[in-house]
């Protein structure tokens, strides 16, 4: 019933076209997810990623707690979906890319995060009922091509940190990606069901407890400085509460693969941010990776006639 329910309102979501208000929620949590890579590393130049890590739901959920309809009760039998979102959607997620941004650049980062609707897809198939066409699965082998040309050349030369940590910055960059591609599946049904602010409130609290540990211990390991407060602030705040709740209220709207398209413009605010404002240098088989990437995103996220069903 459940999986029917997930199936149908998903599939209804994912016909509606973009109107006005649901390309200015998709700029919105592009502009400020695009930029929340550069944040991130300002702040980690004086501050452990276990901070930031807590710093970014801890925020946010000071942000959505003061946001109209947070508080709309959800049934009981719901909340352990939303606890599982907690986890998938924030707290893994936004403790892996701390971690990869100590060894593997920001421009790195954000291009590799526009993997996520290939890996929307993939969950959906997998898990959840979602039927795809030949285009979609065309768009996944795409996207996994570019998602090594992007990943590759700082996976062999090694990161900032030594040999092998850029292999693990990637890896942690992928296993974030990852999370997000199942949660928007999850999230889809909920959002339609309580709207977004009452979902994502529950999320953060959930994803504020679980990072709290890293971040007590980031804390003991960091020094203060005004920029990374600043950082933190609008990667938190902006990040983790303006534009989850856009990316949310665009999830409810349109459905989970249709908003995950929010990544084709997210890679391009962090490429060029990263190379304007952080000296960070991009080869050809970075951008090369990055184009096949968004093709393969592109691709995933059409409409067509389906190529199995379950």
């Amino acid at each position: 019933m459940i999986r029917r329910e997930q199936t149908d309102g998903a599939a209804a979501a994912e016909g509606a076209q973009l109107g006005t208000i649901d390309w200015l929620l998709l700029l919105t949590a592009a502009g400020v997810w695009g930029s929340s890579f550069l944040f991130m590393d300002v702040a980690l130049r004086v501050e452990h990623p276990g901070l930031v890590a807590w710093l970014r739901p801890a925020l946010g959920l000071c942000f959505l707690a003061v946001v109209p309809g947070a508080w709309r009760p959800v049934d009981r039998s719901d909340l352990p979906t939303i606890g599982l979102l907690g986890l998938l959607w924030m707290a893994i997620p936004l403790t892996m890319f701390p971690l990869a941004q100590t060894w593997i650049d920001s421009s790195i980062a954000g291009m590799m995060n526009s993997g996520m609707p290939i890996m929307t897809l993939m969950a959906g198939a997998a898990f959840f009922g979602v039927r795809t066409h030949r285009l979609q699965v065309a768009g996944v082998m795409a996207g996994m091509v570019g998602i090594l040309m992007v990943g590759l050349p700082t996976a062999i030369g090694g990161g900032s940190g030594g040999s092998g940590t850029g292999v693990l910055g990637v890896l942690l960059v992928v296993v974030a990606i990852s999370c997000y591609g199942i949660a928007a599946n999850i999230a889809g049904p909920l959002q339609r069901r309580y709207g977004s602010p009452a979902v994502l409130v529950r999320v953060l609290m959930v994803a504020t407890v679980a990072t709290l540990p890293w971040g007590i211990v980031g804390l003991a390991d960091s020094d203060f400085a005004w920029s990374a407060a600043g950082s933190n602030l609008a990667v938190g705040i902006g990040g983790t509460g303006v534009a989850y709740v856009a990316a949310a209220t665009l999830i409810g709207r349109v459905g989970p693969v249709r908003m995950s398209s929010v990544t084709y413009l997210v890679p391009i605010v962090a490429a060029v941010l990263g190379v304007v404002v952080l000296d960070e240098v991009l080869g050809i088989w970075e951008v090369a990776g990055l184009a096949t990437l968004m093709v393969g995103a592109w691709m995933t996220t059409r409409t067509g006639t389906p190529a199995a069903t379950d």
